[in-house]
């Protein structure tokens, strides 16, 4: 049996770094990284966010998708994206 340690990585945010181009670096939606760090809006230079071990396939959700469709459930979709709202041309983790 192998023993495996999630270190939670942490990412200081450099100047005019918006969160959506910090989530996407690391592959994840925004929604998810915003609502793992508590933020309410943009981070300010300087914040560290804590960077979730979360992995999966980013896919931006199209009309007439659903929460079901995309992870399974509308909990696990809440769950893997850090929001249970889902809208057209919202990036999403699968």
């Amino acid at each position: 049996m192998e023993l495996s340690f999630s270190v939670p990585r942490l990412y200081r945010v450099k100047r005019g770094q918006t969160l959506r181009a910090v989530s996407l670096a690391f592959g994840l939606p925004p929604s998810l990284l915003s609502a793992r760090n508590g933020l309410s809006g943009e981070p300010a230079e300087g914040t560290v966010l804590c960077i979730p071990a979360e992995r999966g396939d980013l896919y931006t959700a199209r009309g007439g998708e659903s929460e079901t469709l995309l992870c399974g459930s509308p909990a696990r979709f809440s769950e893997r994206n850090g929001t249970r709202y889902l809208y057209p041309g919202q990036t999403v983790l699968l």
